[in-house]
């Protein structure tokens, strides 16, 4: 079954990743009436299988990405403002390894690093004697000198959705699950073939311009529009994680040389648990499950237990991630040398449709990648506004002065029958807007059945009517990490609650 639709969209964004979702609320911002589709779940590819970083990335000196860095450290600065609640500053911990680079460069590099761009929110660089600090007590004594710097901490997938939600608020169409099968130019209009991956129902959009912003996709998407299989090429880099039970104590981070000249982040992650990554493989395909390898499990234990008092085995690894990052470069050379910047191509088929790609990208600087798609695109939509996103806070984000502290302490007061915990774990996934997943519940038995740990009926609810999940695993390891904490029997417990959910809706639709 094919349904057509008469109405013309501006935009059509393939793609619900962070620099989809990011384009769609900027645009629908500036008034363009903005259509979005996502063959997944929002941020199930590339977007959600991050280091949970905001940062202006250290090692991209090495290579001389000096505006790469400089725009992700101002980045990072306007999504610690916008977005309080997701984006929370971090220190990290270099310890120095005089085999592996001289202390020197080191140094030298923080202090471009600090400089690079305004500091407002986070302290510079500084030398620290591991042996007499206190931010040495995870690692082996022998070594003795480090460094300290910051960088931010996010939650990635939330991030995300923050930008579809904002994105929806102003008007913009979010279509989940809606692969796009290809796409058509008829008298200067975009005709897309979009798909309904759960009721199989097709549908034709019809939009003035295109944005392909697949992710590991984009070649193929780029393909099945313009059929012409000419573009840059994508090189797929596979980056696993791995979490294991905490392996040292304080909320501070490591980065530890390798040397392979590599560097990996050892990351305090939802409480008890440390976040291990990353490793750099290159892929052939996106393959249908992308898992970590031994061989990666390996490679990552045996990095940190150079440094780590308590290095972890490959016994303790409780849960593990895979993601591929799309970058744009030819064959040969080390994947490390591989920029990670954008580039942003602008075809127009058919002598007037535009279709823009978008090759690379990095989750910090999502933003700013959508104010220059959109200024490329200017020339197509002229009636666009002015960009506006660099002040206005994301869904959740506006929190008075930044204090997550003095919202949960508002919230125990209001609510003193539910938990500290959870309304804890409910501001730091939905901000200000932790009230609205709670409804009028004041106590406990007003939330709904427990799935166990902090996760609630009510919360689920909240997901899927507001958020856009269907799956178990949207609900435990994307809109939330509940997934760490909860056994086999309570994931299938919170896959059946979706399941009768949906049904549910079904049966009232079909009675409608």
């Amino acid at each position: 079954m094919t349904e057509r639709h008469d109405a013309v969209f501006d935009l059509l964004i393939v793609g619900g990743g962070i620099n989809g979702v990011g384009i769609a609320r900027d645009a629908a911002g500036r008034g363009l009436n903005v259509a979005l589709c996502e063959k997944d779940d929002l941020s199930s590819g590339t977007s959600w299988a991050s280091s949970k970083l905001i940062h202006g990335g250290l090692r991209y000196l090495e290579h001389y990405e000096f505006r790469l860095v400089r725009e992700s450290l101002a980045e990072r600065e306007v999504l610690l403002h916008i977005a309080p609640h997701l984006v929370h500053p971090l220190r990290f911990i270099l310890p120095h390894v005089s085999e592996l680079r001289p202390a020197w460069t080191i140094r030298a590099g923080l202090l471009l690093y600090d400089h690079l761009s305004r500091r407002v929110s986070l302290p510079g660089s500084t030398w620290l004697n591991l042996n007499k600090s206190p931010f040495g007590a995870g690692l082996k004594p022998e070594l003795r000198t480090g460094f300290s710097y910051f960088d931010c901490q996010v939650d990635d997938a939330r991030l995300v959705i923050a930008n579809a939600r904002a994105a929806a608020a102003l008007g913009a169409k979010i279509m989940v699950r809606t692969e796009c099968l290809g796409a058509r130019t008829v008298d200067g209009i975009w005709q897309a073939d979009l798909e309904d991956r759960n009721t199989g129902t097709r549908t034709t959009v019809k939009a003035r311009a295109l944005i392909n912003v697949a992710g590991p996709w984009v070649a193929q998407v780029r393909d099945s529009i313009t059929g012409s299989g000419v573009g840059r090429p994508v090189r797929l880099i596979k980056g696993s994680h791995i979490v294991v039970p905490r392996v040292h104590d304080g909320e501070y981070a490591f980065i530890l040389q390798n040397d392979d000249g590599r560097v990996i982040f050892v990351i305090p992650f939802e409480g008890q648990y440390s976040l291990i990554g990353t490793t750099e493989v290159e892929v052939e395909g996106v393959p249908e499950n992308l898992t970590i390898s031994e061989q990666e499990i390996h490679y990552l234990c045996r990095a940190v237990a150079r440094y780590l008092r308590r290095p972890p085995s490959e016994r303790d690894v409780v849960w593990s991630f895979a993601g591929l990052r799309p970058l744009f470069g030819e064959d040969g050379g080390s994947l490390s040398e591989i920029t990670r910047d954008y580039e942003l191509n602008v075809d127009l088929v058919a002598g007037a449709a535009p279709v823009l790609t978008v090759y690379g990208g990095k989750l910090t600087t999502y933003r700013c990648l959508a104010e220059q798609v959109l200024a490329r695109l200017k020339p197509h939509l002229p009636h666009m506004k002015a960009p506006w996103t660099q002040r206005v806070t994301l869904p959740g984000g506006d929190v008075a002065g930044g204090d997550l502290g003095g919202l949960v302490q508002r919230l125990v007061q209001e609510r003193n029958g539910l938990p500290h915990e959870l309304l804890t774990a409910l501001v730091h996934r939905h901000g200000t807007l932790a009230a609205e997943v709670l409804g009028n519940a004041q106590e406990v038995q007003a939330l709904g059945i427990h799935f166990g740990a902090d996760l609630y009926g009510c919360e689920v609810d909240y997901l899927i009517e507001h958020e856009w999940a269907r799956s178990a695993d949207d609900v435990l390891w994307r809109h939330t990490k509940t997934g760490l904490r909860l056994s086999k029997a309570q994931h299938a417990q919170v896959a059946d609650y979706l399941a009768r959910r949906f049904q549910l809706a079904l049966a009232r639709t079909t009675n409608q």
